[in-house]
């Protein structure tokens, strides 16, 4: 296998053990990093000069319905009844093969150009195994590290305030998946999304979830109503007690959860990820991000909903770092104690090892270490609005964005180099052509029409 040597500038692991280091060498054997240190004195086929770089982990997207990137910014003032109303609930159902094969990929492109080398990507808008094999077929063709997300989509547009809650996973369009895109082991991987108790009633929960477990996928659900307005208000209390929820349960937003709901869900070994831009634009009760670190859990974090927020996973981090570090300053000024401050280093802690142990992956990616996955990202530290750089953890958590990304390498191919994808660039313009005619036709199948501000 070929053998990468990078002269890093600041080399940030988020290992423990490793910390952060200074004109350090990192070998790549591979898909693997071989080693890490300084003067490694290694031979190799290729060396990359990231001397004025900062090297860390790429980051992880824990949450992204990425089939919706043609859709951008045209919510970018709708509240939740709106998205419901005008695209999950319609847009999304006139969806086809091919529209979610471009939208996927063009998303999965966005994520690798801002910095994310492992995206899990919710596509809950399924009515069919080639809808599913061609969203699949976007996120290999991207060249990102996935989870695909199988959800099972609305058969037609519903009836405003009117989602149905009998919504049992299709088991037979799931195993034809596995047996035809995920036959064979890749850096793209599969679970399901599911309705779970927020969304479906009892019976339909019990099967989802149990259809996740019989055939060893992680399951993904909605947590985003109150209690006393969920489907079935104690199903994940019951499903806890029957066993049916641990680590290969992740849970989005549960923002409307109480403290002690949320530490229930903790007890039992789910994961929880935040999607703070979003719920921050939804709803008045910010997200579960704090609820999750008074019980001494780790976040993890995520964009959502394109069409209403931007993809870029460095607004997400430094959005959530913001959220959390307000809502400390304010409990303690209300109980009358002094201040305290969440570390930068944490926010980059749920942008890249949070995500790796929702995804029960931190044994491979999420911190750069000897015999980790080679997935990392090198931002141009001498750009105008990082330079000078005293602390590459500052730098990057506080002060980056996707435009700082010069370099990312995902399972040691590297998939953007000097700032630029290398993905074929007339390929992209004539797919990209396909994609703006695509969401043209979906908004005017639809009958919406956006109201220009």
């Amino acid at each position: 296998m070929a053998r990468t040597l990078i002269r890093c500038g600041w080399l940030v692991t988020m290992d423990d053990g490793l910390g952060d280091l200074s004109r350090a060498e990192m070998l790549l054997n591979g898909d693997r990093i071989e080693a890490i240190g300084h003067d490694l004195g290694a031979t190799a086929d290729t060396t990359i000069d990231a001397s004025d770089m900062i090297v860390l982990p790429g980051l992880i997207n824990m949450h992204l319905h990425t089939f919706q990137a043609g859709l951008r910014a045209i919510g970018s003032e709708w509240l939740a009844p709106d998205y419901f109303r005008n695209f999950y609930g319609d847009i999304a159902t006139r969806y086809g093969a091919e529209d979610n094969y471009l939208g996927t990929l063009f998303g999965a492109l966005n994520q690798l150009d801002c910095g994310v080398t492992t995206l899990f990507d919710y596509c809950h808008n399924i009515r069919s195994l080639e809808q599913a094999e061609r969203s699949v077929d976007g996120l290999v063709e991207s060249g990102i590290r996935a989870v695909f997300v199988h959800g099972d989509g609305l058969r037609e547009p519903a009836a405003p305030g009117k989602l149905p809650q009998r919504r049992l996973h299709p088991r037979d369009r799931v195993l034809a998946l596995q047996n035809s895109r995920f036959a064979h082991d890749g850096p793209v991987t599969l679970a399901l999304g599911i309705a779970g108790p927020h969304w479906a009633d009892w019976e339909a929960t019990l099967h989802n979830v149990r259809l996740a477990r019989d055939l060893g996928l992680m399951a993904s659900s909605h947590v985003t109503k109150a209690h006393r307005d969920a489907a079935v208000p104690d199903g994940y209390d019951r499903l806890a007690a029957m066993g049916l929820l641990g680590p290969d349960h992740n849970l989005v937003h549960c923002n409307l959860l109480s403290r002690d709901e949320i530490g229930r869900l903790l007890d039992a070994g789910c994961s929880i990820t935040s999607t703070n831009m979003n719920e921050l634009h939804d709803y008045p009760h910010g997200s579960a991000l704090t609820k999750v670190i008074d019980h001494g859990g780790l976040p993890s974090i995520g964009i959502d909903v394109e069409p209403m927020v931007s993809g870029d996973m460095w607004r997400e981090m430094q959005m959530a770092l913001l959220f959390a570090r307000n809502a400390l300053i304010r409990t303690r000024a209300g109980a009358g104690q002094g201040p305290a401050m969440i570390r930068s280093r944490e926010a980059l802690r749920w942008a890249t090892v949070g995500g790796a142990r929702a995804l029960g992956m931190a044994d491979r990616i999420g911190s750069l270490k000897p015999g980790h996955k080679a997935d990392l990202i090198m931002l141009r530290a001498g750009d105008l609005n990082l330079f000078p750089v005293h602390d590459p953890v500052f730098s990057a958590v506080e002060q980056a964005h996707a435009g700082n990304v010069d370099t990312v390498i995902v399972d040691g191919v590297i998939r953007k180099r000097g700032g630029q994808l290398l993905f074929d660039r007339d390929r992209r313009r004539l797919l990209g052509e396909r994609l703006a005619e695509s969401a043209t036709r979906l908004m005017a199948e639809a009958g919406y029409r956006h109201a220009p501000a």
